[in-house]
């Protein structure tokens, strides 16, 4: 499907086709009746006395060639709202093979700044649609022609364009199946983007030893591909501050390894890099927007198989921190690629904080299902942050507890600690209290559990279903409200 929109000073008689308005809660439509004929006017004006004016929009079919689409604006509408709004209409509209709207901005009443900025980024988030392996293509054509005065600025565009690139890479990532996304395509992937100016450092499986990265490595010595950690940087600012530091799990396919998960749903383990994905899709949007900060991306690549050189249960690991680590289940892996990653990342990059994204336990669906991440900190401030700019975006975040007395669930006899806590219970506070043993110095951190939130089966608001790219536009809104 393609989605063209075009911004027009004047408008003709052959783009008018189809038209759209918008109106208040109340549906009164006394503001658009110099955009209509009389006769239109009188027509909807009708058919809204026995309409339901709960909605938040109406089709008016006229005839064959024309339709007008009503547009309701409530009053305060947050920015979300506007986007869910649009997303609304995209779900209108999605039919027939071309398609073209005329969308007259004069006729908004709302005051909101950027109104049809943000109508138009929700529309097109949830246009998304992964049919590459699709030997039938989606031809349809749909034209948005936008007139009037309240049109977004080309900084505003720049900024929605750069967003939905980096959500829609994150998506693609996502939505790749592990036949084609291994990890040794996935780190050419991330080095094509040195092209938008980020520096790209790939640090392989002979590299990652020399370090001691043996948490990372164990994962991924069971497959026939390469484990390897990325870094992305981004330097947007001529001094030399402190960079935000983002780090992302990518397990492209997790099988569980020697702890050989259950066949049913194990096709949909291609989503267990989207930690990672989130992490590049950002770093993406950064760089094509031109962010005014300084930002580092980590992720760490792996493909967790079982085979004749597999980590196995009992193995016990050195991590690159130097503490050890008793390998009690291979299903809980991402841990330990996230463990090495962040200690790398404070120890090499001393960021300002660092925010860590994984799909890594069921335990936090269980918890939250599929509204919220789980959010776990050291840091009030960090975490009150990514709450407020989460209910903003509508990428919501709820915080959960961390204590020390969790330490002994996680506290081995053989070793410094083990990978998962087999006295049950607690199983997403477990996972990220053992992250935090790997952030050694104090540095403002928060770990995101979005194991519910990266891949929807029945859709959001803002996707169709699949890949939803979870936590780019809740971690530019924390750099833009607060950082830039």
């Amino acid at each position: 499907m393609s989605i063209k929109i075009n911004y027009k000073n004047s408008v003709s008689k052959k783009l008018s086709s189809n038209l759209v308005l918008f109106t208040n809660e109340n549906f009164n439509i006394t503001n658009i009746k110099k955009y209509i004929s009389s006769s239109e006017y009188s027509y909807i004006s009708e058919l809204l006395k026995t309409g339901d004016l709960k909605k938040d929009l109406f089709v008016f079919e006229l005839n064959s060639k024309k339709k007008i689409v009503l547009i309701s604006i409530k009053n305060n509408l947050k920015n979300s709202e506007i986007e869910n709004l649009g997303a609304k209409f995209f779900g209108r509209i999605n039919f027939g093979k071309n398609s073209e709207y005329l969308i007259n901005t004069d006729s908004i009443i709302d005051k909101q700044k950027n109104f049809i900025g943000h109508f138009l980024h929700g529309l097109r988030l949830k246009s998304y649609q992964f049919l590459k392996y699709k030997t039938k293509k989606d031809n349809r054509n749909i034209s948005l022609n936008i007139i009037g005065k309240n049109k977004p600025s080309e900084q505003n565009q720049l900024r929605f364009k750069s967003l939905e690139e980096g959500t829609f890479f994150a998506r693609d990532l996502v939505s790749e199946p592990g036949n084609v996304l291994h990890p040794d395509e996935y780190a050419k992937r991330i080095k094509s983007l040195k092209k938008y100016g980020l520096k790209i450092n790939i640090y392989d499986e002979k590299k990652l030893k020399k370090l001691g990265m043996n948490t990372l490595l164990g994962v991924g010595q069971g497959s026939i591909r390469g484990s390897y950690l990325v870094t992305m940087e981004w330097k947007g600012l001529k001094n030399n501050s402190k960079p935000l530091a983002f780090v992302g799990k990518g397990v492209c396919f997790d099988t569980g390894g020697i702890s050989l998960k259950p066949a049913k749903f194990m096709e949909d383990m291609t989503y267990d890099m989207a930690g990672s994905a989130v992490v590049v899709g950002l770093m993406k949007n950064l760089a094509l927007r031109k962010a005014k900060i300084n930002a580092v991306g980590v992720v760490g690549l792996v493909e967790n198989m079982p085979g004749g050189n597999a980590q196995r249960p009992g193995d016990i690991v050195k991590s690159y921190s130097g503490k050890t680590v008793e390998v009690l289940n291979t299903d809980a892996e991402g841990r330990l690629v996230l463990a090495d990653a962040l200690t790398y990342t404070e120890e090499k990059f001393k960021p300002k904080f660092i925010v860590d994204l994984a799909t890594l336990t069921g335990a936090i669906i269980v918890s939250l299902g599929s509204e919220y991440a789980g959010l776990f900190s050291n840091d009030d401030k960090l975490s009150k942050q990514l709450i407020d700019v989460g209910n903003e975006v509508e990428e919501k975040v709820w915080r959960m507890p961390l204590n020390k007395n969790y330490d002994k669930l996680i506290d081995s006899k053989n070793a410094d600690m083990q990978n998962i806590n087999y006295v049950g219970g607690a199983g997403s506070t477990t996972a990220a209290q053992f992250l935090q043993r790997f952030i050694l110095n104090k540095t403002p951190w928060a770990h995101l559990d979005i194991a519910g939130m990266a891949f929807s089966k029945y859709g959001g608001a803002l996707n169709s279903g699949g890949a939803t790219g979870f936590g780019v536009r809740l971690l530019n809104q924390l750099i833009e409200e607060y950082y830039e």
